[in-house]
């Protein structure tokens, strides 16, 4: 599986399987998130065997099963933009996972916060947590705006890396399936905004690597104020 293929394949799941992670993909797994805070400078961590920390009511209520292990998404208060890096890394280790023949869910609030056993150190803040391991299935597509309603480029006029990336942005996880961003293209790069909303930013270096991962042209970043 590509990466492409990942993107297309790779859709939000709640209900996992009572078992381990297995070695060989538990090893991978810790390698691309050893990779990831490096180039990054976040605290991404991998907790196994851990079913308290979605042992609240509220993901009870998200009809959470079984969602025993998660990869804990931590990094410095000091780093700018840590939401939407956190995002942007995040989801390239999601992607990865899903290459693996893992499932995951990003999660925001139906989670114990208090409970999640991950290092937080001094001055770190733990910006959400990702559930990963083998789904009871493989989840199903969101429903996904038509693209014209995310892009200032009409699909005519589009370039076939820009297009590829739109795709991808299009399938990317957004908070409440909103997908409020927007895509510009400017030269040989897009660039990316979004509405003031819960999560906008978590939400744009979600999509703006999904963009990169397909079209392998950047996807900058664009503070619209929120």
């Amino acid at each position: 599986m590509n990466i492409r293929e990942a993107i297309q394949a790779r859709h939000s799941v709640r209900q996992f399987l009572d078992q381990p992670i297995g070695e060989a993909e538990a090893e991978k797994l810790q390698k691309i998130i050893k990779l990831c805070n490096e180039e990054s400078a976040l605290h991404f961590q991998l907790v196994q065997n851990d079913p308290e920390c979605f042992n609240t009511f509220l993901a009870h209520y998200g009809k959470f099963r079984n969602a025993n292990h998660y990869i804990a998404v931590i990094g410095h208060k000091r780093i700018k933009d840590l939401d939407e890096t956190a995002g942007y890394f995040g989801q390239r280790i999601v992607l990865e996972a899903q290459m693996l023949g893992l499932n995951t869910c990003w999660v925001a609030g139906t989670y114990g916060k208090g409970k999640c056993k991950a290092e937080v150190l001094d001055g770190e803040k733990l910006v959400c947590v990702i559930a990963v391991g083998y789904g009871e299935n493989d989840g199903v597509p969101h429903k996904s705006k038509p693209m014209e309603k995310l892009c200032t480029v009409p699909k005519a006029d589009m370039p076939a890396w820009f297009k590829n990336g739109m795709l991808a942005a299009v399938l990317a996880p957004t908070a409440l399936n909103q997908q409020r961003f927007r895509i510009e293209m400017d030269g040989d790069h897009a660039v990316i905004s979004a509405q003031k909303f819960p999560m906008a930013k978590i939400d744009m270096g979600i999509v703006r690597y999904n963009f990169e991962a397909a079209s392998g042209h950047k996807c900058l970043y664009k503070n619209a104020g929120i």
